[in-house]
């Protein structure tokens, strides 16, 4: 080994204790990819990428949705659109077997269509959806792992921020990726929905059955999340509009509507701007330390030499995609789902573009299976969302709960693995 790879390997050590020592990821990689580059190329090279940096990557066009698809989250959460969605749903299908757990897996599809978050998601369902389920007799185990693993239908549904991360650090096309993303997310909800119909058993009682005329009256509360659902997703496909136009339309529209509807006053849209701010601010200290860690990554040519290590092996192109696979999976059980993306994909994207594999599939594959990491142990994002919320939710029956919908989850990422065409489909009609 030459001095850059001791380098290399170094810093990776450093990374990883600073993050296991509870440092903010972006800080973290900022940290060890300006003093890596110190050590190859002297102090005065790295301090000019520290001064650039942030500039750079904040005025980045392609960055600028992120901060409005935040706010359409926040927009959304504080209109009350979560409540009538998952009225709407109960509605429908609170008759059948399993009928709440359904309309929460079909609120939280609705809900993940404009918030973009899987945070976002479980949280605000927690408060719809858990108190209603108990009281239908749902035990905890069911009912939080139904919450939690509908809440990671927020990272796949387009608009995702976790999609348009990725888009931004592989130059790929964010509107293709959104679109790339609407089968297997619509495959997962009705996976899903076959699951929680199959363990719900008689465990839990249905609602009464409601009548035609007040099942249509109940989609008066939902003409929102058509109208935005149409203006973004539909806007991209069509061409009509660019994603960071279309998020800038989302996150105009959400207020609007919360406007009109009276949930949003001055008060409740200054706190609803801060809130987005506090994330946004989040998001771009990761993704400033990540283009500096990247400079890291290119001076010791760590992702060619892990390139060349892997194709090496001649494994052949499925093994060696199983095996980055598995890494993340394991790497989920311990990182969450932005710092898997942010630090993980620039290693192992050269070994996929070598491999001959499409980048637009391969985003789909690796947000589904960070989106595991959103509730498997110990992490479980999710799972801590819940707790955080419904605070008799015991951590070890929500990550029972989601055992199933794990188990679903992996069943999927080997069905989209292995046909990639599910999920290259509609990008391919796009004009």
């Amino acid at each position: 080994m030459n001095e850059a790879d001791f380098v290399a390997i170094g810093g990776f050590v450093v990374l990883f204790v600073l993050m296991a020592l509870r440092v903010p990821v972006g800080i973290a990689m900022g940290i060890v990819g300006v003093g890596g580059f110190a050590q190859i190329a002297g102090w005065g090279p790295a301090l000019n990428q520290l001064a650039i940096s942030p500039l750079r990557t904040i005025t980045d066009y392609n960055t600028s949705l992120i901060p409005m698809f935040i706010l359409m989250g926040v927009f959304a959460t504080r209109s009350g659109i979560s409540g009538e969605l998952f009225a709407a749903a109960r509605a429908w299908v609170g008759h059948m077997r399993g009928g709440l757990g359904l309309a929460t897996i079909t609120a939280c599809s609705g809900f993940a269509a404009i918030s973009g978050s899987s945070v976002a998601t479980a949280a605000t369902m927690s408060k719809v959806a858990l108190p209603e389920m108990r009281g239908a007799g749902y035990g905890d185990e069911l009912a939080t792992g139904v919450i939690a693993a509908g809440g990671t239908l927020g990272i796949l549904i387009p608009p995702s921020v976790v999609l348009a991360i990725y888009g931004y650090i592989t130059e790929q096309d964010i509107g293709t990726l959104f679109i790339a993303g609407v089968v297997p997310g619509i495959i997962a909800v009705f996976m899903y929905l076959g699951l929680v119909w199959l363990i719900a058993g008689k465990q839990a009682q249905s609602t009464p059955r409601v009548g035609m005329r007040d099942r249509f009256a109940s989609l008066k509360g939902i003409w929102a999340v058509l109208l935005l659902f149409a203006a973004v997703v539909g806007g991209i496909y069509a061409g009509v509009v660019t994603p960071t136009e279309a998020a800038a339309a989302g996150a105009f529209l959400t207020g609007l509507i919360g406007v009109l509807r009276g949930r949003l006053g001055l008060r409740e849209l200054r706190v609803s701007l801060v809130e987005a701010l506090h994330t946004a601010v989040a998001i771009y200290t990761i993704l400033i330390g990540a283009m500096l860690f990247s400079y890291f990554l290119a001076i010791t040519q760590t992702p060619q030499k892990i390139t060349a290590w892997l194709t090496g092996l001649d494994l052949g192109a499925y093994p060696t995609l199983a095996l980055i696979l598995l890494f993340f999976l394991f790497m989920g059980c311990i990182l969450d789902a932005m710092a898997m993306i942010i630090l993980l994909v620039p290693i192992v994207f050269p070994v996929i573009t070598a491999l001959g594999f499409d980048p637009i599939w391969f985003g789909i594959i690796i947000v589904m299976t960070v989106e595991l990491g959103m509730i498997t142990p110990p992490i479980g994002m999710n799972v801590y969302v819940i707790n955080a919320v419904i605070r008799d939710a015991r951590l070890a029956t929500i990550f029972r709960g989601v055992m199933p919908f794990v188990a679903i989850d992996i069943l999927r990422l080997i069905l989209l693995a292995a046909v990639p065409a599910i999920s290259l489909w509609l990008p391919n009609t796009m004009s």
